[in-house]
Order: structure tokens, then sequence, then C-alpha cells
């Protein structure tokens, strides 16, 4: 591995589980992920071996049979996935945000119900907030659930979830006005309900189904889907937390380290954009002598190189700052923001180092150039980014007149 993007301060476990990782996305994804990509396979087999490798069990407590490791060490780990293929880290993802919540905000039934087979990769988890109508207006969601007895009847349309067909857990926000009278804000009259199903598509439990795979420019391989709800009935007690109208702090929170994720994801693909422009630069002659040799390239790979070295250490400061346990919510959007949009920039860097080459989906380049924007929307556009900052700072910076 070259020198770019390393990271002061690990433990020596924590070396030994990312070395571990790039190992397997060297020899397992790197030699696959492409072949994969554009057939937009599941890739299975990987996941079985991250499986093994005890990824999917990460974060989770030792006590529920996870490694209980820190956001740093999943960040990095997630940063050498990307690097590898972008799909996979977004698999991971998901299912680690999904587990968070459970434990920060899970009832003691919930954690020991589901975090053990979590840890196992038994249960594989997906979260859905977004609607077809509402984007990034969290507070503008429809869908309902209905006090019944000792059940709710949750009824509306949900778009946009990773792993929506191969997860068997579920957690998705709605509205939930019981016991919150006329003018309670949006956001403190909505719920989170862990929805157990079984994974594929069509209707995969009574009232509930997953019509197939939304066809996407990039991030192939993995499934992103919709979800319809029509009478479907989920007990009181799978209520997240066991108390309605927390729903949206409760999803607030996984987002934010989902942040983080997002942030490493693009450190992840930029730096093997920034490989194989390196690379490429020194095999491909003009004008009598390798490209890398010309002053314009220089000047480009210095400056791709500075984007992921700056992004990676804003991804690494936002993740130490949740694992402090402070508010690190003006952190992560910083790293998301800077760390998609550089991987925007290094990607097409890269590309443009190519030439035509890159156009041919011969090479690798040309799936990366398909996947980065994925990043640019994924939680949370740049400008709903920036908006977080500007209040942050604001917060931080208030004037005393």
């Amino acid at each position: 591995m070259a020198r770019l993007a390393q990271t002061a301060g690990l433990t020596d476990v924590q070396q030994e589980i990312i070395s571990t990782v790039r190992d397997f996305v060297d020899k397992e994804i790197l030699p696959v992920a492409t072949e994969l990509e554009h057939r937009d396979e599941y890739p299975q087999q990987i996941v079985d071996g991250l499986k093994e490798l005890g990824l999917f069990g990460l974060m989770i407590p030792e006590e529920y049979g996870g490694l209980g490791e820190s956001l740093l060490t999943y960040a990095l780990c997630v940063e050498e996935i990307a690097r590898g293929w972008m799909s996979v880290s977004g698999i991971i993802n998901t299912h680690f945000i999904v587990a968070y919540m459970l434990k920060q905000h899970g009832t003691q039934e919930q954690k020991d119900h589901f975090l053990p087979r979590m840890a196992a990769g038994d249960i594989r988890g997906a979260f859905s907030m977004s609607e077809p109508g509402l984007g990034s207006d969290v507070s503008a969601i429809t869908s309902k659930a209905v006090k019944d007895g000792d059940e709710y009847v949750l009824t509306g349309q949900k778009m946009w979830l990773t792993n929506g067909g191969t997860s068997s857990l579920v957690a998705v926000l709605v509205r939930s006005d019981e016991g919150h009278p006329e003018g309670t804000p949006p956001h403190k009259s909505m719920t989170t309900f862990l929805v157990e199903k079984e994974p594929g598509f069509g209707e995969v439990r009574p009232g509930l189904t997953i019509p197939g795979k939304i066809e996407k420019m990039g991030y192939k391989g993995v499934d992103t889907t919709e979800l319809i709800m029509d009478g479907l009935r989920i007990p009181a007690d799978r209520v997240l937390g066991g108390v309605t109208g927390r729903g949206f702090y409760q999803m607030m929170d996984g987002v934010e380290v989902g942040r983080v994720n997002v942030a490493a994801r693009g450190c992840g693909v930029a730096q093997r954009a920034f490989e194989l422009g390196v690379q490429y630069a020194q095999q491909r002659h003009t004008f009598g002598k390798p490209i890398a040799q010309h002053q314009a390239i220089q000047f480009k790979l210095a400056e791709m190189a500075t984007k992921v070295e700056a992004a990676h250490a804003m991804m690494v400061n936002a993740a130490r700052k949740k694992d402090s346990g402070q508010r690190n919510d003006l952190e992560a959007g910083m790293a998301k923001y800077l760390a998609s949009e550089y991987c925007k920039e290094v990607v097409e860097d890269a590309f443009r180092i190519h030439g035509g080459y890159g156009y041919s989906k011969e090479y690798e380049i040309e799936r990366l150039y398909r996947e980065a924007p994925m990043l640019l929307i994924g939680e949370g556009t740049a400008e709903i980014q920036k908006m977080i900052i500007g209040r942050r700072l604001l917060e931080e910076y208030r004037f005393q007149g």
C-alpha cells in the first residue's frame, strides 16, 4: 500500500484488523469487482467472506457476540472496502446503522433478540427514511402508523432502501400521531419500527411488498429498492426503544454515523482512483516519455493526492469525535461534504489521465466514474451538509452584541 492516507495513533488490534481487511480487498474484491458490477450481480461470495471475518459485528458489543470496536476502526475498514468496490461497503453500512441504532436506543429485549444474530451476519439490516416525494425533507414523511390494540398498522411507500431485498430487518421511520396532540411538530411525532421480513422480492410478509431492484447508473450489485406497506401489522414491542415519538432523533443519530461512513467511502474510492491514475501515468507514453513526466500530469497528481489526504484527515477526525462521546454533526457534515466532493474531483482527474481509455468499460476507472456521483447525494446532499455546517457554526460563533 502506498504512503497516502495513513492514520496515526492506532492500536495493534486496529492495525491488524485493517491490514486483514486490506488483504481481503486485494485478493477477493478487486479482481472480480468490475466484472460483477457490469453484471449488476450481488456479491454473495464476497459477503460470505466478510461474514467470516466478523465485519458484520465489528461495532456490536462483545456481550452480543460482536468485536466491540470503535467507529474509527469501522470507518477505516469501510475506506478499504470502498477502495475495492463501493457497493460492498454499502451492504455493510445499512446493516451497521441499524445495529448502532439498536445498541444506542433499543430496549434490552430488542438488543438481546437482534444483536447476536446481527453480529453473526445471520440477520442483515436496512433502514428506511426517504419517500418518493420528499428527498431530504424528512419532516414531510406521509407513511403512517395507527395503533390497533397491541399492534400498529403501517401504511405508505418508502424509497431508496439499500439492501431492501437482501435484508431481513428494516428500521422504518413513519408518522405516529397516537399520543401526540394536534400541532405537535412533525419531528416529534415520528416513530421507528423494527420490521422483520423474509429476504427477497414481492410480498415478503403480509402487508409488506418489495417490488424489485431500482436500475441505477452506478452503485450496482447492491440492491436498492422501494418498500410498500399496505396494512402491515407490527407488534408494539417492535417500536425502537419502546416509546413512540422518538424516531426522528433515533434516525438522525444513525445518519450521523452514516455520514462518517459515506466520508470513508469517498476516501476509499478517491484512493483507488489515485492509484489507477498514478499507475497509468507511468505506463502511458506520449512525445517520447511517460505522461507522468509531463508537468501538467504531475500537477494533477499532486492535487489528487492532496485531496485524498485532506478528506482522510477530516473523516478520521469526525470518527474520533463521535467515539469520544461528543456531538459530531459539524465534523461529520464537513467530512461527508469534503470527501464526496473531493472523491468526484479525484475520480474525474484520474479519468482524464486515462484519456480515451477511461471511457472504455475495459478499464476500472470507468466504473469509479459512475459510482462517485452517488456519494454526492447519499446520506444528505452537499446542500444539506452545508445547511448543517452553517447552523452549527452560528451556534458555536454566536455574536454577543
